[in-house]
């Protein structure tokens, strides 16, 4: 099927970042530079219990700025915890934000900043370019390799009335600063390790065949999937080895950079509706489904998806259509497997009796919009009957 020309108009937004082994002693200095006196620092108990929240209010309070700890923030950000964490940005008052997390803490650090700065429920800015006015000044130090929310445009928060995540896209939710620390990682365990790198892997994947793509954004997608391909199994056997570590966190922020201009699809709309509604690990649902929607997909942009098995280290050479498409999903199921990552969305207590109800969620969220392949919502429900 043949694409729009890559060569229309673009835009690619991006904020400062430090990338490297010690990049978070640099928070000081980016504190002083934003006018902080008294200072937000959101986190969550993992967090705290590896230490690096600890280590950076150290440093602010080493340095006299005044620190204002929210760590009450859960795996998948809920819509009262950013309520609630507003509230105390607003009572301290804070005048500058840092988040120190995986992306549920970057996430939730942007909608306390949505609601500090434009008031009202985190609700009323679900959708595309629905934030009126920015945030407060946003550092981040990201402490896992998937999200990106430390570079992205994205906020994802839990809608805990409907039980699914809604997705908030606004160029006002990217951070000021991203201070981008491979160090941070050795304390993930290995399934996070394994859930929060195919995170990464779909953001490349659904950069490089969304309609918003460009040669911009292909060049981070697919530079993303190389360095997953080629790293992640060892990082997750290999924890503690910063080479390793520095690779999976170089994908992770490439891949940010592309899913962050040129959008997601279907995946990651899927992936909303079952994470809000079961409260699973976000990379994990991404696993799950994505040969799945690359299976529904494939024949609507099968040009780009044999190039990313060939960036994965597949032998595309010779191949028929149909030899390619299988060869690609079956290497992606093995992928999976061998991250640790196995079963289907029946293994995590999914019925048949759930799937429309999931549908129903998932046919609504942004993501779809750029999608290689316009889904309908029986089309929806098929590829998580197909994911059972």
């Amino acid at each position: 099927m043949s694409r729009k020309s890559n060569y229309e108009l673009r835009k690619f937004v991006a904020p400062e970042f430090i990338f490297g082994n010690g990049s978070r002693s640099h928070l000081i200095n980016y504190v002083r530079n934003l006018g902080g006196k008294r200072i937000f620092l959101a986190s969550d108990p993992g967090v705290e219990n590896a230490g690096w929240g600890k280590e950076m209010a150290a440093l602010l309070e080493a340095q006299g700025f005044e620190t204002v700890i929210f760590d009450e923030i859960s795996p998948n950000p809920r819509d009262f915890e950013v309520m609630k964490g507003a509230d105390l940005y607003l009572t301290s008052p804070c005048d500058v934000m840092v988040a120190v997390g995986g992306g549920s803490v970057m996430d939730c650090a942007k909608g306390i900043g949505i609601i500090a700065t434009n008031g009202g429920h985190i609700y009323d800015y679900e959708g595309v370019d629905q934030v009126p006015a920015p945030m407060p000044p946003l550092i981040c130090i990201p402490t896992t390799a998937g999200t990106s929310a430390d570079v992205s445009q994205f906020a994802i928060i839990n809608n805990t009335l409907e039980h699914y995540k809604f997705a908030i896209i606004s160029k006002a939710v990217v951070p000021d600063v991203a201070l981008i620390d491979p160090e941070t990682l050795v304390s993930m365990s290995s399934y996070l390790t394994a859930c929060t790198g195919i995170d990464a892997l779909v953001h490349a994947f659904e950069a490089y065949v969304s309609n918003a793509s460009s040669p911009i954004t292909d060049l981070h997608a697919l530079d993303a999937i190389r360095l997953i391909s080629e790293n992640l199994i060892q990082s997750i056997n290999h924890p503690s080895d910063l080479g390793l570590r520095n690779a999976i966190m170089h994908a992770s922020l490439q891949a940010g950079l592309a899913f962050s201009n040129a959008s997601l699809g279907c995946v990651h709309a899927m992936a909303h509706s079952l994470g809000g509604y079961l409260d699973l690990p976000h990379g994990e649902c991404n696993a799950l489904l994505l040969p799945h929607v690359v299976n529904y997909n494939y024949a609507f942009d099968s040009e780009r998806y044999n190039k990313i098995g060939e960036v994965m280290g597949m032998d595309m050479k010779g191949l028929s259509g149909k030899e390619a498409h299988h060869r690609i999903l079956d290497h992606l199921f093995d992928f999976s497997k061998r991250c640790g990552i196995e079963g289907g969305l029946e293994k995590r207590g999914v019925a048949i009796s759930d799937l429309h109800i999931l549908a129903d969620k998932a046919i609504n969220d942004p993501c779809n919009a750029t999608n290689p392949r316009t889904p309908t919502k029986e089309d929806i429900e098929m590829v998580y009957k197909e994911s059972l």
